[in-house]
C-alpha cells in the first residue's frame, strides 16, 4: 500500500480530503482553512504538523494522516497527535486507514516516542470499532476542553 510524506505540490489534494473530512463528519462549513497559512504551517520553515498520504496503485489519493507532536510530562518523551485520518468513502475497507496507522505507530517508535493517541466523535461507530481492533484504548476519564476564535483572543489579552 502506497504512503509517503507529503511535499508542497500536495497541497491541493491535501485541502481536497480536507474538504472530504469535513463533509464526512458533518461539518461542511467548518472548514475556514487559508491556503497559504496552511502551506506555510505545513512545509514553511517551521512546520507545525505532518501529513502522509495513502495512494492507489495507480496514484490517485486515497487518504490522509495529518499530525503533530505533544509531550507526555510524566513520561519525559514526545507523542505523536493524530489530527486528522480520513479515507475516500469508497476505498474504506481496503486498508488505507490500517496502513496509515501503522506507518504512524513506527514513526513514534522511531522517533523515541511515548504514545500515539488522538481524538474521536462519539456518533463514529464505524472509527471506534476500527480503532478498539487495532488495539486502542478509549480514554474516556478525559474531557477535552478548547479555547479558540474570540475567546481565544479575549484571554490572550488579559493581564
Amino acid at each position: 500500500m502506497p504512503l509517503r510524506p507529503a511535499v508542497a505540490a500536495d497541497l491541493d489534494t491535501i485541502i481536497e480530503l480536507i474538504h472530504a473530512l469535513a463533509e464526512y463528519e458533518r461539518e461542511p462549513d467548518a472548514v475556514l482553512l487559508d491556503r497559504d497559512e496552511l502551506r506555510r504551517h505545513l512545509f514553511g520553515p517551521r512546520p507545525y504538523a505532518e501529513v502522509i498520504i495513502a495512494e492507489t496503485e495507480d496514484g490517485q489519493s486515497a487518504g490522509f494522516a495529518l499530525f503533530f507532536h505533544n509531550f507526555s510530562t510524566w513520561a519525559g518523551k514526545p507523542g505523536i497527535h493524530l489530527e486528522d485520518l480520513f479515507v475516500r468513502p469508497e476505498l474504506r475497507g481496503q486498508g488505507y486507514g490500517k496502513a496509515l496507522l501503522i506507518e504512524l505507530a513506527r514513526l513514534a517508535v522511531e522517533r523515541g516516542c511515548a504514545r500515539l493517541e488522538w481524538s474521536v466523535l462519539d456518533w463514529n461507530e464505524p472509527s471506534i470499532q476500527f480503532y478498539k481492533a487495532l488495539g486502542a484504548e478509549p480514554m474516556d476519564e478525559w474531557t477535552l476542553y478548547r479555547i479558540s476564535g474570540d475567546v481565544l483572543g479575549e484571554l490572550a489579552t488579559r493581564h
